[in-house]
């Protein structure tokens, strides 16, 4: 849970990078909470829980996935291949599953790496 929330802290920041823990469990905490808003939605008959959780977790998803792109060494605007039907999730997909960069990239430090203290 620490890592979702260390993820809506960062709420639209682009910038830096996202080990994989984080990206995954953000990921995992968010589709929980979606299928348990779209179960009272759908009991309630109110569609609009689920639409309104969907559209506020939207920013700090997109967030997330690029500061995930980062650390694999790849520029944000990647995220749009996963518009490409099939192969683009697939694509993407992988990019999100591999091994960040080992040290610092032009992204930022590695966030596996202890900060140095001095």
């Amino acid at each position: 849970m620490s890592w979702f929330i260390e993820a809506l802290k960062k709420y639209a920041v682009f910038a830096g990078r996202a080990r994989r823990k984080e990206y995954w469990m953000y990921t995992l905490f968010v589709s929980i909470f979606y299928i348990v808003f779209a179960i009272i939605a759908a009991v309630t008959k109110q569609p609009v829980i689920a639409i309104v959780f969907y559209l506020a977790i939207l920013l700090p998803s997109l967030a997330v996935t690029v500061r995930r792109l980062h650390d694999t060494g790849r520029a944000g605007w990647w995220v749009f291949i996963g518009l490409v039907p099939l192969v683009g999730a697939i694509v993407m997909l992988v990019f999100l599953c591999s091994d960040g960069e080992s040290g610092a990239n032009k992204f930022g430090a590695n966030p596996k790496e202890a900060p140095v203290l001095v």
